[in-house]
């Protein structure tokens, strides 16, 4: 039998509410084989909630849970309810837990690498680490190879020529890869929330400056800076 592909809304939904139960149980200091203890239900069960994901888990898990946590189940639904939506960061200054920790409290349930070539000195930051790190932490990753930024078009920005630099960038998301590449991150944004990743913590020296008024003026879609 052919699997079901995901649906992105439902694996964000999944992701919401993973994030916020293993929060909450981080906060009281509880392991995770305590919760399911106290929850009734299998560590595997609870394992498996908390690596989010498209199977969503059934009602009497999820009470189980909320009532172990001493809160209720509409309380740990609705916080599981997020909104869409595109997030800016950059990693400079950055290490990868801090990093991860920063997309976990805003609920990203999906980081967009729009860097053209994901290699990074700093560890954690390199394309297959970066990866892992946030596959562990229940968050997706894609890289845009399209909306990357080539290297005879980076001194504008590091020069304070930046409009220069936004004006050839412009030219080159005209490619038909980068038209694919928005057209996929567009569709992410729409139904669960984005972080567009690149290495420059001020966004007003990056290129994804131009990617994300791009999207913004195809979805309306706010452009929040991550924290």
């Amino acid at each position: 039998m052919a699997s079901r592909h995901a649906d992105p809304a439902e694996l964000a939904r999944g992701r919401a509410l993973a994030h916020r139960v293993r929060a909450l149980r981080e906060e009281r200091g509880w392991t995770r084989e305590h919760l399911a203890k106290e929850a009734g239900i299998q560590p595997g069960t609870l394992a498996r909630l908390e690596a989010g994901g498209a199977i969503q888990p059934g009602f009497f898990t999820v009470g189980g849970i909320a009532e172990a946590l001493g809160v209720s189940l509409d309380y740990l639904l609705r916080q599981s309810r997020t909104t869409s939506g595109l997030w800016s960061t950059g990693y400079e200054g950055r290490d990868i837990d801090s990093f991860v920790a920063s997309l976990l409290n805003a609920q990203i349930d999906v980081v967009a690498d729009v860097r053209l070539t994901p290699i990074s000195r700093k560890p954690g930051f390199s394309k297959t680490r970066l990866g892992q790190a946030l596959g562990e932490a229940g968050i997706g990753y894609t890289h845009l190879r399209g909306l990357g930024n080539p290297k005879d078009n980076r001194a504008p920005f590091w020069e304070g020529r930046v409009a220069e630099g936004q004006a050839r960038f412009r030219t080159l998301l005209r490619s038909d890869t980068a038209q694919s590449d928005l057209d996929e991150l567009a569709v992410h944004a729409m139904q669960s929330r984005v972080a567009v990743l690149c290495f420059e913590k001020d966004e007003e020296r990056c290129h994804r400056q131009v990617v994300l008024q791009t999207l913004h003026e195809r979805t309306s879609l706010t452009v929040t800076p991550l924290a």
